[in-house]
């Protein structure tokens, strides 16, 4: 594997435990959106919020998609998430195989993840 330009990105969000994962996954990769939702088991949260200290807990979803579905994940999140401020942190992908990052440009409907061939 070798460093190379890429629009393949990773969006991170998380979710409570009481929402629907599975379904929430699926709604993402279905609207293809997103070529893969990975959900993390249960986990722990602690944050401020409203100037108080406050936990809560949650799991982890990443998002694979690329950088062109950025905003209208955001948009779907506003629509399918309970929390007033829902986590979005998109994170470059600096490199990886050539074949997976083809398969997620062509998963979401853009041409090419950037990978050289």
């Amino acid at each position: 594997m070798a460093l190379q330009p890429t629009n393949v990105v990773l969006v991170l969000t998380t979710i409570p435990l009481e929402l629907d994962a599975d379904g929430f996954a699926r709604t993402l990769v279905s609207e293809r959106l997103a070529a893969c939702v990975s959900v993390m088991a249960a986990m722990a949260s602690t944050y401020h919020w409203h100037g108080a200290i406050e936990a809560a807990s949650e799991r982890q979803v990443m998002v694979k998609t690329t950088a062109e579905r950025v905003t209208a994940i955001e948009r779907r999140l506003a629509d399918l998430h309970p929390y007033d401020v829902p986590e979005l942190l998109v994170l470059p992908v600096g490199g990886g195989g050539a074949a997976y990052l083809d398969w997620v440009a062509g998963e979401v409907g853009t041409r090419d993840a950037g990978s050289e061939k």
